[in-house]
């Protein structure tokens, strides 16, 4: 391309042509669910579709006042589909916060253009401190590149006329002008984030216990309805109403819709806590794995380290210049126009302040690791890398004492002579050093510490030296920082997965290898979460069953991970941890009162088709205990604080500790029975009966799980035994029960006796304890 041509650029007539042809760098790759499918996921479930089908029944034939039921469901519906939604919209907006605009070459004038808008062959000058909005080729200058975010490689890299710059990556130092060779999705990180397109499955113990549950109840829901309804319709000549009610009674009652809603809202307000917290939860049920989660994969750069460099200690070694070094480095740095991570670092610490005349200056190069800048009165100040600078025998202790730590040194040298600068650096003498390391987030060390003692192992896996990852780990007081690997020496997915267990330390890893150790732990039955910042973690956090993703990344690592860190700061991952551990720990101890009615149901529902009895109880009353029962006490217990480590499994520890108040419930309603049959008791005295039993065994099961008592559960379980028996005499038209009567009375009382003797007895036999949850 000639000289004129790029400083001229495209023609309209060009830019049009391209923009017709959509060669166009507007493509944004969203790598998040559409409200569409979020709209469908949160609808289209099995448990839905068999409380639809219901409801639907009872509509048909008028029994409407059953239907309250579908209140639960549809609340259940709304949380799911606004969380989602709304936190799709989160990210959103933050990738418009990020767009940025470009200097180009257009109609030999250099104007600012939306990265959006640039087209194929656009001529753009880039300069430090900007990121390469779209693949290009280099036509004039020079730069040095960080493509970290591409590669996970800190190192810069060096950038000469024909050299390509990829997407994603950032000038820091130097200028060039570059034509853009590729736009949109033809972009090298645009490929790699497509990725991210498919959607991994719900990872949650909570929801697949649920779905097993909907899932053997859809095997026998429908021959048991039909059965009942049959019974009821011919045998018994219910009428078909009645039939109807009775039959949706019993399979109502096997599906457990206030668990349901209960994790959702048990989730909806972790969610809203750790928003609260500068962290944003995409899919809500990640809060539930990171509980279970016993590997964290974490990034270097930007995870562990904040991504930009600080010097850490400044060591003088000659005074006998009689310069100091703080004026000195005050005025270099007033002075000088670098811009790199490294001059970034020496500005911040000293910061611009003119102490001196600069005559002349020699900027930074990669090529000679040095720079130069000559003060009137005081000579020639250098800096650069020590052993660029002296010889190997004088170079000083303390920079190589640094340097076995791992960390960067640079070395000030000064030469009093007005020589040439390029002689002037060969004949220096060494008045400091400067110490610097890429920063260590803040309680960085006491969050490593935290999750290693809580049971959750540490793996640090990065695009980077290893020796240098391995310091980084060091500082950051990771345990067996020293075990590290360089994971360029292996070339195969089975080397790769080999090696996964032997190190806590992975330098110099590629995307792909990110991947392989992410399915080699999950292989293992790890529960793995992955953080990350880059285009490069994309396919490993994809694999993962927690994927974390920080705020200052790339837009597509943000769009496909369950959790983005707005602060970017992985120290926030305690208070994560600390929320899916108090749903999991509180849904688990309150979801024994959940299951009662399953299992009471099922083996009520199997008793009646024996006996041809009908079913006891009408959705109209298994709904008031949905709300005053299982809803009302259950909400307040999730939110207590429970940071113990998740140590059961959720759906046989809460069927297990529901089976002694569900045999309680089949045996009294059998009792019941039978003595109503030998007493003669009417059918509406026979359903009260069974009905104020029901809720007195529910009610014995939520006084367990408020044990050991404090206040507010006391509260809990005063108010809801009494008030549910209150509901009950209240609304008992409604529910079609009556008073309970001279006869029934005392049988109640008896009955309600002996099954409290029973529960200490059956508890003891089922679940090995008596009056504790844990």
């Amino acid at each position: 391309m000639s000289v004129s041509k790029k400083k001229t650029g495209l023609t309209q007539e060009e830019i049009q042509a391209r923009i017709d042809a959509q060669q166009v760098n507007d493509y944004v790759s969203d790598s998040s669910k559409s409200t569409k499918d979020i709209i469908k996921d949160n609808v289209f479930t099995l448990f839905n579709l068999l409380n639809v089908i219901i409801a639907i029944c009872l509509a048909l034939v008028g029994a409407y006042s059953n239907m309250f039921f579908m209140a639960i469901i549809i609340l259940n519906v709304s949380i799911g589909t606004f969380q989602e939604i709304r936190a799709k919209n989160l990210v959103a907006k933050l990738s418009i916060m990020n767009e940025e605009e470009v200097h180009v070459y257009r109609e030999s004038a250099l104007v600012l253009v939306p990265t959006n808008q640039l087209v194929l062959g656009d001529i753009v000058k880039l300069s430090a401190g900007e990121q390469v909005p779209s693949d290009m080729i280099v036509l004039e200058g020079h730069v040095e590149v960080n493509e970290s975010l591409l590669t996970g490689e800190s190192d810069l890299i060096k950038k000469s006329e024909d050299s390509d710059l990829m997407s994603g990556s950032y000038v820091t130092s130097g200028q060039c002008i570059a034509e853009v060779v590729h736009v949109g999705k033809d972009n090298y990180a645009m490929k790699i984030a497509e990725e991210a397109k498919i959607h991994k499955p719900i990872m949650s113990e909570l929801v697949t216990s649920i779905r097993k549950v909907a899932k053997f109840t859809s095997y026998i829901i429908v021959p048991i309805g039909l059965i009942l309804f049959l019974e009821a319709f011919f045998l018994r000549e219910a009428g078909l109403k009645t039939s109807v009610v009775s039959s949706a009674g019993a399979l109502l009652g096997m599906l457990p819709k206030g668990m349901v809603l209960l994790i959702s809202i048990a989730l909806a307000t972790a969610v809203a806590k750790l928003a609260s917290k500068k962290v944003l939860v995409q899919d809500m049920y990640s809060v539930e794995t990171l509980a279970h989660v016993d590997v964290l994969c974490l990034d270097k750069t930007g995870t562990i380290t904040q991504g930009n460099m600080v010097i850490t200690d400044v060591i003088e070694l000659d005074s006998s210049s009689g310069v100091s070094v703080l004026p000195l480095m005050e005025t270099y740095v007033y002075h000088s126009t670098d811009n790199n991570l490294t001059m970034q670092a020496i500005r911040h610490h000293y910061g611009a302040k003119k102490h001196y005349e600069m005559t002349e200056v020699l900027s930074f190069s990669s090529d000679r690791k040095w720079g130069a800048m000559r003060l009137e009165g005081v000579g020639t100040v250098v800096i650069g890398a020590p052993e660029r600078l002296v010889s190997e025998e004088d170079i000083p202790t303390s920079v190589l004492a640094a340097q076995e730590e791992g960390s960067r040194v640079l070395l000030i040298g000064l030469n009093r002579d007005y020589c040439d600068m390029e002689e002037a650096a060969t004949q220096i003498t060494p008045i400091a050093i400067l110490v610097i390391e890429d920063a260590i987030r803040e309680n960085a060390n006491e969050t490593l510490a935290y999750l290693d003692q809580e049971g959750v192992e540490l793996k640090v896996i990065s695009g980077d030296n290893p020796v240098t990852v391995s310091n980084v780990a060091r500082r950051a007081g990771l345990k067996h920082y020293e075990r590290f690997i360089d994971l360029s020496t292996i070339h195969t997915e089975e080397g790769t997965k080999k090696v996964v267990d032997d190190y806590s330390v992975f330098g110099r890893v590629s995307p792909q290898q990110k991947k392989w150790l992410v399915q080699a732990l999950r292989e293992k039955k790890h529960v793995v979460a992955m953080t990350g910042d880059g285009v490069n973690d994309i396919p490993a956090m994809k694999e993962a069953d927690c994927s974390i993703a920080m705020a200052e990344g790339d837009n597509a690592t943000r769009q496909m991970a369950n959790l983005v860190l707005l602060n970017s700061d992985f120290t926030t991952l305690p208070d994560v941890l600390f929320e899916g551990r108090r749903v999991v720990n509180n849904v688990t101890k309150v979801a024994s009162i959940f299951f009662i009615k399953t299992i009471y149901s099922l083996v009520l529902s199997l008793i009646c088709i024996i006996t041809a009895f009908g079913f006891p109880f009408i959705p109209i009353q298994i709904t008031l205990l949905d709300l005053a029962i299982e809803g009302y006490p259950t909400f307040f217990l999730s939110f207590e604080s429970d940071k113990r480590k998740v140590t059961t499994k959720f759906l046989p520890t809460a069927l297990r500790r529901a089976l002694p108040n569900a045999i309680l419930v089949i045996l009294n309603v059998v009792t019941v029975h039978i003595i109503s049959q030998k007493i003669g008791l009417n059918a509406v005295d026979t359903t009260t009966l069974m009905y104020y039993m029901l809720i007195a065994v529910s009610s014995m099961a939520v006084i367990k799980t408020c044990l050991p008592f404090n206040p507010m559960r006391v509260f809990l379980a005063v108010t809801t035994t009494v008030g549910t028996f209150v509901a009950a005499m209240l609304f008992k038209s409604l529910l079609e029960i009556s008073w309970l009567t001279s006869t029934t009375l005392p049988i109640f009382v008896v009955l309600v006796l002996i099954s409290i003797v029973l529960k200490l007895v059956l508890d003891k036999l089922i679940t090995g304890r008596i009056g504790s949850f844990n």
